[in-house]
């Protein structure tokens, strides 16, 4: 192998005839091109030797190996062209004709991860012997694939159908315990016993005192085939429910059924077959491109990578127990984060410690944590009146109304209690944080940590940065970020930040359309057939209409000429229609909470129609799907724009995984600036341009997307930003 190889694999022989084959590609050991060639050429000469009599294969560094190394996909041919020509080269020549065929007995090692392709090379072994921590799973799913390697075809053998379904269709790993109960792997033992023992397993397999096992050809775990064939229909229109816009889920059920009827080897040519044509499908570029966008995002220019090293925040002060700043105490404690709680009085303090308790004992419900567990965690949570206990905080999390004056008192008094190193922290979603700041002189240590609700469930973590916050202070954020378990993006200040920045027309551009005549229940359902969790009349129930109008009137204040201004919700909540907390607003709601359309809203649309002016558009009654979606995130995408060329954020990969994570746009579509780049920027620019003639200034494209659109480019390609946010 050349000197450039990423990755390969080893052999060491020992005194009892065992070879030790070790695949080497840190962090993970991934199966790239080189491993898998090299695997093959180490394995054929194994099988050679006349001194070797079994093999054990293992993983480096406690690492079984973490599968597939996909950033062989990141801009090339999605195939695996580079190993051989021919579909299904590694599941058919490599595991089944070279590892599982061979004649000499097999045992896989297993510690820390044995994930896709890693565990489709310990399936095709004959026998699996794991520790109790290490982690199974064949996780391709989420990359838009199927596993490509035989796993359709041997999970299925070796767990029963319904579990390995589960396990393909979830994407979620087993533990090694639950991987022993199924029988997936064979036993279960330490990692320091771990090579050893699979080595003498090995040998009992030779001597015949251990079964010899082809997990192929096994069929002890398969239903009958009426019975699989019954599972297999119930679990495919459970995948059509849950999931209307994906093929892949059926692909992959279509090719373990092709195995079942047909038999393994059958199996496996379909698997082939499927696997190269969903690589090059545009859902499968669209998730690998944000699997790679998520673990870029905490890659910040200026920031982290001039070498400093997080400070370890020991204790956090919150203000404020509502939705919001319960919610995210219960981030916090959930990672084993101390937390003091401050509210104005004991009856608001009381009613946060109370939502803090009930977020956890919902997970108690659930059976997600013990109750031994659920105490030791409430503990760290500490409910207080006054600022007495903040000078020993490293960090502190404003989350109080969106009230400009007050929050600036706030950090006025923050100034005074905290440490001088304490991390200043607002979750504001759309004020500007030089404004809070203004009356400090702590401006450096002064940053959004912008959570989004429920903060204790949602993955987005907005982490703002002033022109005057220090790096290390974002470095910091950055840290707490990944402990809590969130996906942070690092973004400039301005009014509504990225994502409510980016996100601003996109209830907006729901209104205008109802205002010419669209019917509103449509466009909901137009907005969730497209894969958006709700659309934004439903959402608009959801946040409240006091935070919409609050909210709304920020951008309206900084971004007049672009906002379009409806009298719709204030109408509606003058009436006491307020969204779902008062069973009202949009929709209205029985005692369980359930959406229902209600024909009483067309005399406030008409009123406010009336209000704004607008005569109803023929052209917009009867608006098709397409245009309906197009109508409501071309504006969105315009925004992006902005926000991208005004260098509030670092790269259009950054707002991808801002909108999937902090708005729920399907993750299947890439992200915002994905997706418009697959419809290209003179679609969208002329689009836009049309509607700004009937509609006004609301669709006016900016700028950047019109440079973006005389040249043909990309939208989410550098851009070089004259003045920076950052």
């Amino acid at each position: 192998m050349g000197s450039n190889a990423k990755g390969r694999a080893v052999m060491e022989v020992g005194a009892d005839g065992v070879a030790i084959i070790t695949i080497i590609n840190p962090p993970v050991n991934s199966l790239s091109f080189d491993v898998l060639r090299s695997l093959k050429a180490t394995y054929e000469q194994a099988l050679r030797r006349d001194d070797v009599k079994a093999i054990v294969v293992t993983g480096a560094k406690g690492k079984f190996s973490g599968g597939f190394d996909i950033s062989s996909f990141k801009g090339k041919r999605m195939d695996m062209g580079e190993i051989e020509q021919r579909p299904g080269y590694v599941s058919m020549e490599i595991l089944s004709d070279t590892v599982e065929a061979a004649k000499k007995p097999s045992v896989a090692a297993i510690d820390g991860i044995a994930l896709g392709g890693g565990l489709e090379v310990a399936m095709a072994c004959h026998a699996r012997i794991s520790t109790a921590t290490a982690q199974l799973g064949l996780p391709e799913l989420q990359l838009g694939i199927i596993p490509g390697f035989g796993g359709t075809q041997r999970l299925p053998r070796l767990v029963g159908l319904s579990k390995a379904l589960e396990m393909m269709l979830t994407s979620k790993p087993v533990k090694g315990e639950e991987a022993y109960s199924l029988g997936l792997v064979d036993a279960i033992v330490s990692p320091d016993e771990l090579v050893n023992t699979a080595r003498r397993w090995a040998l009992d397999i030779l001597d015949c005192r251990r079964p010899w096992v082809a997990s192929l050809f096994k069929t002890d775990k398969i239903e009958p085939l009426g019975e699989a064939r019954e599972i297999l229909k119930f679990v495919r229109a459970q995948a059509r429910k849950r999931a209307p816009n994906l093929t892949h889920p059926l692909v992959c059920i279509d090719v373990i059924e092709e195995g079942i009827v047909s038999g393994p080897r059958a199996g496996l040519l379909k698997e082939a077959e499927a696997f190269q044509v969903l690589m090059r499908s545009e859902t499968s570029k669209s998730l690998i491109h944000i699997f790679f966008a998520q673990r870029g995002t905490s890659k910040v220019p200026g920031v982290t990578d001039i070498g400093l090293v997080p400070r370890r925040v020991k204790r956090v002060a919150i203000l404020g127990g509502g939705l919001m700043g319960s919610g995210i105490a219960t981030a916090l404690i959930l990672s084993n984060y101390p937390v003091i709680l401050k509210e104005v009085n004991d009856k608001f303090l009381q009613a946060g410690i109370g939502r803090v308790t009930a977020n956890l004992q919902s997970r108690v419900k659930k059976g997600n944590m013990t109750q031994e567990k659920f105490e030791k965690t409430i503990s760290l949570l500490k409910g207080v009146l006054d600022y007495e206990s903040f000078k020993d905080v490293d960090m502190v999390i404003e989350a109080v109304i969106e009230n400009v004056s007050l929050k600036q008192q706030i950090f006025s008094d923050l100034e005074k209690y905290c440490p001088p190193h304490c991390i200043l922290a607002s979750n504001t979603s759309t004020i500007d944080l030089n404004l809070i700041g203004e009356r400090t002189k702590s401006q450096d240590r002064i940053a959004g940590a912008h959570f989004f609700s429920p903060a204790h469930v949602m993955p987005l973590l907005e982490i703002v940065r002033t022109k005057q916050t220090s790096p290390q202070v974002i470095v910091d954020l950055l840290d707490v970020g990944k402990k809590i378990k969130k996906t942070p993006v690092v973004v400039g200040n301005c009014t509504g930040f990225a994502v409510n920045r980016m996100f601003f027309p996109y209830t907006q551009a729901g209104l205008l359309l109802v205002e010419h005549g669209t019917d509103l229940y449509q466009i909901d359902r137009a907005i969730t057939k497209f894969g958006m969790p709700m659309g934004p009349f439903r959402l608009a129930d959801l946040v409240g209409f006091g935070v919409a109008i609050a909210t709304g009137m920020q951008f309206i204040e900084n971004f007049p000429e672009r906002t379009y201004k409806s009298m719709l919700i204030p109408l509606l909540q003058e009436h006491k229609r307020a969204g779902e907390t008062t069973r009202k607003g949009f929709y209205v709601y029985d005692d369980k909470r359930r959406a229902n359309p209600d024909p009483e809203l067309n005399k406030y649309i008409e009123k406010s129609r009336s209000i704004s002016g607008v005569a109803i558009d023929p052209k917009l009654v009867k608006l098709p799907e397409k245009d309906i979606v197009e109508m409501i995130f071309f504006p969105v995408v315009n925004e992006a724009c902005r926000v991208l060329a005004e260098g509030i954020a670092v790269k259009a990969a950054d707002l991808d995984i801002a909108a999937v994570y902090g708005m729920g746009f399907p993750p299947y579509r890439g992200g915002i600036m994905f997706w418009a780049d697959s419809l290209g920027s003179k679609y969208i620019y002329s689009r836009l341009e049309e509607w700004s003639k009937s509609y006004g200034e609301f669709f006016k494209p900016c700028a950047y997307l019109a440079e973006r659109a005389s040249k043909g480019a990309p939208l989410s390609s550098p851009v070089e930003q004259a003045k920076s946010r950052m």
